[in-house]
């Protein structure tokens, strides 16, 4: 099988820079720490999207990270994966995926998640665990191996971020499960499996 691994991958490096930059920008002109006020940046507050009609929020929270840690770990995983995907699905489907994971995530925990309407929330894990939803889908079609992933990785991976998040406080662990689920319709909606071609001597290879 020709593998992805000579295609170039810049959207995810440039989805990383936003969420890098929306950070410091935070943090110079308050503080990423500070609910109320990421709350005016434009967090995710079920009030303000469901009372004033605010939807931009379900986009904007999604490059919003509440203290350095927070956009780290988020950031770790994109940059461990995000790039595979990419490569899978190509640059547009990718960004395609990646944004109505992240919006969708939102929408779907503000309406069966967290119940308070005045919990600010914030982070790109909603669009991450579609990342992941979608690299599952990829690599499960195309027998248990993408590049260097394989299924068992995958899955082991999705068991653990979910058991963690379940066992923390303060974890939107709706906006995971919804990610994760959108991921991998989207996955289907936008991955083909590449086509067998038979080369000039005759032998099948995959493209």
């Amino acid at each position: 099988m020709e593998g992805t691994a000579g295609k170039k991958s810049y959207i995810n490096w440039i989805l990383m820079a936003v969420n890098a930059l929306v950070f410091l920008y935070l943090e110079v002109a308050g503080s990423s720490e500070d609910a109320y006020f990421m709350y005016t940046k434009g967090a995710m507050l079920k009030a303000a999207v469901m009372e004033d009609g605010e939807y931009y929020r379900l986009l904007t929270a999604m490059f919003m990270h509440f203290g350095i840690s927070h956009l780290v770990n988020n950031m770790i995983v994109l940059f461990a994966l995000g790039d595979n995907l990419e490569r899978a699905l190509g640059h547009v489907k990718y960004l395609i995926l990646y944004l109505f994971s992240g919006i969708g995530a939102n929408w779907i925990s503000m309406m069966i998640g967290n119940k308070d309407p005045m919990v600010v929330s914030a982070g790109a894990s909603g669009a991450i665990f579609g990342v992941i939803g979608g690299l599952f889908y990829a690599v499960a079609v195309n027998k248990g191996r993408l590049e260097d992933l394989q299924t068992k990785q995958l899955a082991v991976m999705i068991v653990l971020s979910l058991y963690m998040g379940l066992t923390s406080s303060g974890v939107d662990n709706a906006a995971h499960v919804a990610g994760l689920i959108l991921g991998i319709l989207l996955g289907i909606l936008l991955y083909r499996k590449p086509k067998k071609k038979m080369d000039d001597g005759g032998v099948w290879n995959e493209r």
